[in-house]
C-alpha cells in the first residue's frame, strides 16, 4: 500500500450539531504520487438507506511526495431536512474516504452521537427537534477498512550488461525446428 493513514484528528470535537467538521489528517506515502488523492467525508444517519447519505464535502491532495504528509480538511455540517426525524438523535456514522485515481483504498468510520444539550432535554425531547440545541460527539475509535488499488508503477529500469558478461543465446521459433524427433543417449546412471 502507497499510502497508509497515520491519525485523523478532530479539532472540534464535541460540537454543535450546526457546526462544520474540522480535523487534520496524518498520512504516510513510500513514493511520490503521479495523481491527487481525494479525500471524501460522508454522514451516514440512517445505514439501511444509502440514498440517505450526504456527502458533506471533498478535497483533493498533492501533489504528494514521499514521506509524512498531512492536511486540514473541513466539511459542512449534514443538512438536517435529509434526516428522517427518528434518525436524528442517537448513533450516526461519519466516514472519510481516501481515493487514488477513482479507486478507493481507505474508508475511517466513526460513530457520531448526537443529543441535546442539556439533561431536561435529554430526558424529555421536544415533540419537534430543536437542531439549534443539539451537540455531537465522534467516537475516538475508529473503524479502518483498507482495500487494494493499483498504484503508480515504477517505469522499467533500463537493464546494462557489464563488459565482458555472457548474453543468452536466441531461441529458435517454430520454423527453426526439422521434423526430425531428436534422439537421446541415455547413460546407464542415468545421466544424459
Amino acid at each position: 500500500m502507497a499510502v497508509t493513514i497515520r491519525n485523523v484528528e478532530f479539532m472540534n470535537n464535541p460540537a454543535r450539531f450546526s457546526d462544520v467538521y474540522r480535523f487534520r489528517v496524518t498520512f504516510e506515502c513510500i513514493a511520490p504520487l503521479e495523481d491527487d488523492l481525494e479525500w471524501r467525508l460522508i454522514f451516514v444517519s440512517c445505514p439501511g438507506d444509502e440514498a440517505l447519505d450526504q456527502e458533506l464535502d471533498d478535497c483533493l491532495v498533492g501533489p504528494v511526495p514521499q514521506g509524512i504528509n498531512s492536511f486540514e480538511f473541513e466539511g459542512s455540517a449534514p443538512d438536517p431536512s435529509r434526516i428522517p426525524e427518528d434518525d436524528v438523535l442517537g448513533v450516526a456514522a461519519l466516514i472519510l474516504t481516501g481515493s487514488y485515481k477513482d479507486q478507493e483504498f481507505v474508508r475511517v468510520g466513526y460513530y457520531q452521537n448526537t443529543e441535546y444539550d442539556n439533561e431536561e432535554m435529554k430526558e424529555t425531547p421536544p415533540v419537534k427537534i430543536m437542531f439549534n440545541r443539539l451537540v455531537r460527539d465522534i467516537s475516538a475509535k475508529p473503524r479502518v477498512t483498507r482495500f487494494h488499488i493499483k498504484w503508480d508503477v515504477s517505469p522499467p529500469q533500463p537493464t546494462q550488461v557489464a563488459l565482458g558478461a555472457a548474453t543468452s543465446a536466441s531461441v529458435p521459433s517454430a520454423d527453426d525446428i526439422s521434423n526430425e524427433v531428436d534422439k537421446m543417449e541415455v547413460e546407464p546412471n542415468g545421466n544424459s
